[in-house]
């Protein structure tokens, strides 16, 4: 009985993330199967909300001081990596490793993660964590993968296709808040590109084609500007 529940709560997070994100979702499961020729853009879902945090420097960032920047926007919490909102080591080998090994062609791609209390409230305790990730993540760089300690729940109160994160709530989801277990990636003008699961494999895996995607876009773009 417990299987049928835990399959019925995977489905319905699967079918939440179709109606909220569907039509992105198909336009790039349509292009990253073309050819070159047939390359079509990651779809724009709006700019993201302003935000700002604290760093585990102290110091104050805000959205702005991130233009430019492509950026995947996570929740984590000090449980991580045996209880955690997102699949913390899939993250790391898949994404950050990729981006910390490729920084001379990706050098402009960051991972924010909000550290939570695991209800979707800000944890302070940020060096706690930190220290989480300096353990379990190889060759950690704290410039590439920010932790921020501030209000997550800002900037998932996104509404689409009549749906909104913040108000998907229940038992099944970590902490029970939807939005815990969310990844958003945010384009160089801070607009949303892209909103996948992060406690599966598969949408991590996922995630990464799509920031492989919008660097395809840019080099695209450099391309037209130099041919001009």
């Amino acid at each position: 009985m417990s299987n049928k529940k835990a399959s019925a709560g995977r489905i319905k997070g699967i079918v939440l993330t179709i109606l909220l994100f569907g039509p992105a979702s198909l336009l790039i499961f349509l292009s990253s199967r073309g050819c070159s020729h047939k390359f079509k853009e990651l779809d724009d879902m709006g700019i993201v909300k302003d935000y700002s945090f604290k760093g585990v420097d102290g110091k104050i960032y805000t959205s702005k001081d991130f233009k430019g920047k492509v950026v995947l926007i996570t929740t984590i919490q000090k449980t991580c990596p045996g209880e955690c909102a997102i699949k913390m080591w899939h993250l790391s080998q898949m994404i950050f490793e990729h981006v910390r090994k490729n920084q001379k062609k990706l050098g402009y791609v960051k991972i924010i993660s909000y550290v939570t209390d695991g209800k979707g409230n800000p944890e302070h305790n940020l060096k706690e964590v930190q220290s989480i990730l300096e353990d379990q993540v190889e060759e950690y760089d704290p410039k590439i993968w920010i932790l921020a300690d501030g209000d997550a729940k800002s900037i998932y109160d996104i509404t689409r296709n009549g749906k909104n994160l913040l108000k998907e709530k229940g038992t099944k989801y970590f902490g029970g808040q939807a939005f815990q277990e969310l990844m958003l990636l945010a384009d160089k003008q801070n607009h949303l590109r892209m909103v996948l699961k992060g406690n599966s494999e598969g949408m991590i895996r996922k995630m990464k084609e799509h920031i492989a995607l919008l660097d395809k876009q840019y080099d695209k773009q450099a391309w037209k500007k130099q041919g001009k």
